[in-house]
């Protein structure tokens, strides 16, 4: 395998100008591969060739130039790096010339050279005529500059000055990004006897090998790759910026459809609500409207939607550039800086296009548009730290997962780390677990919580505190239970909290008593120690302490407290004892083994009798006993342990 450089090169143009048999003059190769475009000699779907320029291999994607082919044209136009803008010398400029061209500025192709082919039917005066044509259309552009070349590929001439041009802007063309995880736009799909799918495609990020698993979205088809194939030569690994054919285990032909998505399994996730900047064509028949219908190319997809201008008033006209929520009917996979194109419905005619900035949007509300329009300015201007704080900002109570940031970006997992570590440093978001908040949101939750306790102490003042369940049902529905967990934490940190077991309280906060209360209290403890092992019912306590029905939610809260600071327990229900009673049971158990040596064991009759006490108590301190890991069961009696 040839180890230079890949670069892929688009042909556009309008139908009959000779792009095919260009193609087939620099590589050999037939690109109309259709039964049906040999019979009617028109490109109707994409082909490939490659030529082997020495230190560039270029692949090429020759696209039909009729117009009812045009989303043909589109489905090999999003992976290119340059194009050959063929224009027929007997001809010039024609209807699908403009348009081809159109979408390449839209597609943010930014390298490329003219081609005038058919240079042997005409004379050197109408070369020049359409050479100039041809100047003019570029003007202002990214071809504006660029070479022209006149060919004949009937004879030859001026295929060698093409390749040599064609060399040197490949070598100035910047490597693409190494920094994306892996995408393959799917733009045709096959069976081969004995080895099953193979998909093809450009692949604009990342690197496939074999035997990577990946999936096949929207789908989530789960794929692994059996074999691959670089201009036609088997190889182990492909990388971005070539044409590839992947041979994929798992996944019939009859389930493959142009416009998926290959990537690396559970990192990219389809959707149907996109942010977008839209540039308008200058010559679009008319304005993009809110709730217009439109047809999508992103990728080698094309999707019917609707557009929602995030403007006031409504519409982007032609030749001005505007933000748009694009609504679609269908799921697509795309990340931040995919460029698409826009058709009208019908008649379909390229209207505009633009680049995609929240692949994962939420409806926006009329109010919010202005701040929705600044955001996503932001974004298209921001370095990936501050990207990651814009989306994080968006994401509100609920956070934005890591997960979450990668599927929107693209980005591999060392860059989304260091956006993130990057914003952190600078104070700009907060990191909890895998999931990503704003800082003010951060502190305003500590802020409502604190509120909250304070309140609760204010109206209750005999409470321990909140409950931690409670705080989490008032504050964070929306959020997960990492963030009610790193804010408590936190204020525990500062001092201002304290944490005991399931309840929240000020750190200040404590329940000293006085007066009746602290007499009230004391007489409640004074009753229960009395009453050793046979304690009275609540109701038989509080006769006893003199409490009044208008008075028992105190008494309860008072009790509350003995039971608070363990001296009163619950051993059921509503049958409390003393801990001084039950200090002294298990004392009694430990002496009573202690005496039995080999056997530690005892029924209820004997802990009946031992403890002085009737069956009604017997049970429940038994079981309350197993439950302290004081005695253990075993059948009808207990281990002392």
């Amino acid at each position: 395998m040839n180890t230079s450089r890949s670069i892929i090169v688009g042909t556009a143009g309008h139908i009959d100008h000779g792009k095919t048999a260009l193609v087939r003059s620099l590589t050999g190769v037939d690109a109309d591969r259709l039964p049906e475009e040999k019979r009617r000699g028109i490109t109707i779907d994409i082909g490939f060739a490659d030529l082997d320029l020495g230190d560039v291999r270029v692949g090429f994607i020759d696209v039909p130039g009729h117009e009812r082919f045009v989303k043909n044209m589109l489905a090999g136009a999003h992976g290119i790096d340059l194009v050959l803008l063929v224009i027929a010398a007997d001809e010039s400029v024609m209807p699908q010339t403009r348009e081809h061209f159109d979408i390449c500025r839209l597609l943010d192709v930014r390298a490329g050279l003219i081609v005038l082919t058919k240079k042997d039917l005409v004379d050197e005066e109408m070369l020049k005529i359409v050479a100039s044509e041809a100047e003019d259309l570029v003007s202002g552009s990214f071809l504006e500059g660029a070479p022209i070349v006149s060919v004949s590929s009937r004879t030859g001439e001026g295929l060698e000055e093409l390749k040599d041009h064609l060399r040197q802007i490949s070598l100035r063309i910047p490597s693409r990004a190494n920094n994306l995880i892996t995408r393959l736009p799917v733009d045709r799909a096959f069976s081969m006897s004995g080895f099953g799918a193979v998909v093809t495609g450009t692949l604009t990020s990342g690197e496939i090998s074999e035997e990577d698993e990946l999936e096949l979205l929207p789908n989530n088809i789960q794929v692994r790759v059996r074999g691959l194939q670089v201009h036609g030569t088997k190889v182990k690994r492909a990388f971005a910026g070539q044409r590839t054919a992947v041979n994929l285990v798992g996944v019939d032909r009859a389930s493959i459809e142009r416009g998926m998505v290959l990537a690396p399994v559970g990192r990219l996730h389809p959707t149907q609500i996109i942010d977008a900047q839209v540039q308008l064509l200058s010559d679009a028949p008319r304005a993009l409207r809110s709730r217009q219908r439109v047809r999508v190319h992103a990728g080698a997809a094309e999707i019917l939607g609707r557009a929602k201008v995030l403007d006031l008033t409504g519409e982007i006209g032609p030749g001005a550039s505007g933000f748009a929520q694009l609504r679609l009917e269908a799921p697509i996979v795309a990340v931040f800086g995919d460029r698409f194109i826009i058709r009208s419905y019908s008649p379909q005619r390229t209207i505009g296009g633009g680049v995609i900035i929240d692949a994962f949007a939420s409806k926006h509300r009329a109010r919010d548009l202005t701040v929705t329009s600044a955001r996503l300015a932001n974004l298209l201007t921001a370095d990936h730290a501050r990207q990651a704080e814009l989306f994080t900002e968006a994401a509100g109570e609920a956070g934005l997962k890591t997960s979450e940031l990668i599927a929107r970006t693209g980005w591999h997992d060392e860059v989304a780390k260091e956006a993130i570590e990057t914003a952190q440093e600078l104070g700009r978001i907060v990191v909890v677990g895998k999931e990503l908040f704003k800082p003010s949101l951060f502190e305003d939750l500590k802020q409502r919580v604190m509120t909250d306790v304070a309140a609760h102490h204010a109206a209750e003042p005999l409470s321990r505190g909140l409950s931690k369940e409670i705080l989490r049902g008032r504050h964070f529905s929306r959020a997960t239970p990492d963030l009610f967990q790193a804010i408590v934490s936190d204020l525990e940190k500062e001092g201002a909290l304290a944490v005991e077991k399931d309840i929240v309280r000020q750190q200040k906060h404590t329940r000293e008593l006085a007066g009746a209360d602290a007499q009230l209290r004391d007489r409640l403890n004074e009753i229960y120690r009395e009453a050793k092992l046979a304690p009275p019912s609540l109701n038989e306590a509080f006769m006893q302490a003199g409490v009044s029905a208008a008075n028992r939610a105190r008494a309860r809260q008072l009790l509350q407290i003995l039971i608070d600071t363990g001296i009163i327990v619950s051993v059921e229900g509503e049958m409390f004892f003393h801990q001084g009673a039950l200090n002294d049971l298990i004392a009694k158990l430990q002496a009573y083994a202690d005496n039995k040596k080999e056997n530690r064991s005892i029924d209820v009759a004997t802990f009946k009798e031992l403890a002085g006490i009737s069956r009604k108590y017997a049970i429940p301190l038994l079981e309350y006993l197993d439950r302290r890991h004081v005695t253990r069961r075993e059948g009808d009696r207990r281990i002392i342990l």
